[in-house]
């Protein structure tokens, strides 16, 4: 089960050394695919590369900049050139800022939602276009618990409706183009064991981890291992969905 031979896997967000996105690809590669790392960060796309292929595994790095359109189209170029598909979309890629709103200014405002909702807007629409025409594909795109509760962990009010709209946005895309054997669903992290968690001051940090009825942060892994079965063929019925990966810090 959830084996990925001769698929072609996008994760955007993949290059940084910080985050959900590396331990994402890894887990795609070591399931078969052929993953593509994309990211901003040229040295990081790099790294990745070169660690799935020393560890046996297919991919090919890309360096993208998700809030323009014309650098996502050339990527998509570059995956089809390379490998003639794309079966899989995971929308990684994502910033936050802890800002409250008397503080907040649009310009705060526009970079977040640039990142975090028209950037994955532009990958969803340049990479569904191929899967159409394959009549196959998988979507699955990263909210968060912020999305669903309106914070509460990291980030502003911005991020936490940035969110947000990545979950009303998945859920009006699957209406439109599941019959056409694409799926789009989304998972919602709460608190994950990255670099930004260990930054935290004990005294935070405890104020978190007491909210968490499993009394503890989740592991990349986790989060992985949940995006790797919605994108698999197993998971063919499921479409609009959102998985809660958070140690229920929130239950629906």
């Amino acid at each position: 089960m959830f084996k990925f031979d001769n698929q072609v896997v996008i994760v955007t967000g993949s290059g940084s050394p910080k985050g959900i996105g590396k331990t994402i690809a890894k887990t795609f590669a070591k399931q078969n695919a052929a993953v593509v790392i994309a990211d901003v960060n040229a040295v990081g796309v790099e790294e990745v590369v070169n660690e799935i292929k020393a560890a046996g595994g297919e991919a090919m790095g890309v360096v993208v900049n998700i809030t323009s359109e014309e650098s996502v189209n050339e990527m998509v170029k570059k995956v089809m050139d390379n490998y003639g598909r794309i079966d899989v979309l995971v929308n990684n890629a994502g910033i936050s800022q802890k800002v409250t709103v008397a503080d907040m200014t649009m310009s705060d405002m526009r970079k977040i939602f640039e990142v975090n909702m028209f950037g994955l807007f532009l990958c969803t629409q340049a990479c569904m276009k191929v899967m159409r025409e394959q009549k196959y594909g998988r979507i699955v795109n990263l909210s968060s618990v912020s999305g669903k509760r309106g914070g509460g962990v990291f980030g502003g009010a911005h991020y936490s409706a940035s969110k947000a709209a990545v979950l009303a946005f998945s859920k009006n895309l699957s209406r439109e183009i599941s019959a056409e054997g694409i799926t789009i669903n989304s998972v919602c992290p709460g608190l994950i064991n990255t670099e930004i968690w260990k930054s935290l001051p004990e005294e935070d940090a405890k104020k978190v981890i007491d909210s968490i009825p499993m009394g503890r942060p989740g592991e990349t892994q986790e989060v992985a291992n949940a995006i790797l079965f919605l994108a698999s063929k197993e998971a063919s019925y499921i479409t609009g969905e959102e998985i809660d990966i958070n140690g229920g810090s929130h239950m629906d």
